[in-house]
């Protein structure tokens, strides 16, 4: 069994040559939201829930991005509400926001 339930990434990479990157997007505030949604909930810690920050995760286009594990979801999103979703959704009762996932083809 792993140490936590689910592992979330937060991509919060700034390019400096002016491509578009996840920071673009205001990706530390959504990483901040999910982290103290995440603590309210009380899913954060061993056998829960760990929320963690990236650098580029090379899905630049689809930013900002998000990973969870184990399940691989790959998630992006527009505001706040976006976010708890996903926490309400997948991080606490396992169901995938299928209208938040960024599509496989969705590279750099």
């Amino acid at each position: 069994m792993s140490y936590y339930q689910r592992h979330v990434f937060f991509c919060l990479n700034q390019r400096a040559n002016g491509e578009a990157s996840c920071a673009d997007h205001d990706a530390q505030g959504a990483f901040d939201h999910c982290k103290s949604r995440v603590k309210q909930l009380g899913l954060a810690g061993k056998d829960g829930v760990r929320v963690n920050k990236a650098g580029c995760l090379d899905r630049c286009a689809g930013g900002p991005v998000a990973v969870v594990y184990p399940e691989a979801v790959w998630y992006s999103w527009v505001d706040q509400s976006d976010i708890d979703e996903i926490v309400e959704s997948h991080l606490r009762d396992g169901k995938v926001v299928e209208r938040l996932v960024l599509p496989d083809h969705v590279g750099r």
